[in-house]
């Protein structure tokens, strides 16, 4: 294990450059990210097995999450609090070389796109996944979906007298699904996004059709859904986290798609996944699926752990049982280091079974998952 201290201000994500074997990006924030500035953080690890910082660059707001640029080695994206994403070249001082300012609301995640390296996407808490070219100041496309008010329950509204004054900015309607916590691409098809909102919805997006929205379903029984990813080697195969305190994963192929909207939604609670891996003691923040290997995925939690498990779904069978999921045996390893909210983790590229790891107690750690 490797620590090194990002002092004064909060991990929120981390990621390994896809060009450097040493180099990590480590997002955070002031406050906990409720108020303040935030630093991106540039870090190597030295041959002595020591991190070192080689650059820091610091924001008017929070940093949520960052992701390496897929064509340039040294420039790197990141997205904040104030609705904006900057991108960073790490060879220059101070200052993004772009800004990208759309979302009305904070953006959480960024992702590029591994497949068309010449676009990335972003999900923000205005209810819109953007995809975006880093060359042009405007989104490519903005994708967003009807409002579903059925995994929801609304509060009788409150009598203007008896309201405190929140804020003084005029408050749209909101007639979209509510905060999208994560969007990413597909490794092995670029055009191809999923993403999670707080409404528990999973949806597919096929960027090239006239109606993106190609498959919509409640993953988690109308609880919010905080963290998505596709397996690396299994195209149709991805996992889903949430404030349920479980993992989920998935097959595509077995999900009603929206030609058969009245099947896919009657059932309120959602489709039954392929596994569920239990053991996270509060929400889980963030679920990856390894590079390495097909069956091996990591998780961080509110729970102030990293846990590494192995899904053990028998491909022969179509429909999940006790005796598939075999939940004791799923879980590898737990890390326990951090003693607050662990926020962002990441699989090294280049070192099998290398994890880093960030959170709320201003910790950045690599140690060895597997």
């Amino acid at each position: 294990m490797i620590p090194f201290r990002t002092t004064g201000y909060n991990g929120y994500a981390c990621k390994y450059s896809p060009f450097y074997d040493n180099k990590i990006a480590v997002a955070t924030a002031a406050n906990y990210g409720l108020v303040g500035n935030g630093r991106l953080y540039i870090l190597s690890i030295t041959p002595d097995g020591r991190i070192v910082q080689d650059a820091i660059f610091d924001t008017q707001d929070g940093l949520y999450d960052v992701s390496w640029s897929e064509l340039h080695e040294n420039q790197l994206l990141t997205c904040s609090g104030d609705g904006s994403i900057s991108l960073f070249d790490t060879t220059l001082q101070q200052f993004p070389i772009k800004r990208f300012h759309e979302h009305q609301r904070e953006v959480f995640s960024v992702n590029w796109n591994m497949v068309d390296k010449s676009v990335f996407c972003s999900s923000s808490w205005d209810s819109t996944v953007k995809v975006w070219s880093p060359v042009r100041n405007n989104s490519l496309l903005t994708l967003t979906s009807i409002k579903d008010f059925t995994t929801k329950t609304e509060l009788p509204p409150v009598p203007n007298s008896q309201m405190p004054p929140l804020s003084t900015k005029p408050i749209a309607e909101n007639t979209a699904n509510d905060c999208v916590y994560q969007a990413t691409f597909s490794p092995h098809d670029g055009n191809t996004i999923i993403s999670v909102n707080s409404a528990s919805h999973c949806q597919v997006w096929d960027t090239r059709s006239a109606k993106p929205l190609v498959l919509d379903f409640i993953s988690h029984g109308g609880l919010e859904v905080l963290s998505c990813d596709f397996n690396k080697y299994r195209p149709t195969v991805i996992a889903t986290a949430s404030v349920d305190k479980s993992i989920k994963i998935w097959d595509l192929r077995m999900i009603p798609d929206l030609q058969h909207h009245s099947v896919a939604h009657k059932n309120k609670v959602g489709p039954s996944p392929r596994n569920k891996l239990i053991g996270h003691d509060f929400a889980v923040r963030k679920v990856q699926w390894s590079p390495h290997a097909s069956d091996i995925l990591l998780s961080c939690s509110y729970d102030m752990t990293c846990r590494v498990w192995r899904d053990l779904t028998d491909e022969t069978a179509p429909f999940m049982s006790g005796m598939r999921m075999r939940h004791g045996d799923a879980l590898i390893n737990q890390f326990d280091a951090h003693s607050e909210f662990v926020l962002g983790c990441d699989w090294s590229l280049w070192g099998r079974g290398f994890v880093a790891s960030t959170g709320w107690d201003e910790m950045v750690y690599v140690w060895k998952a597997i």
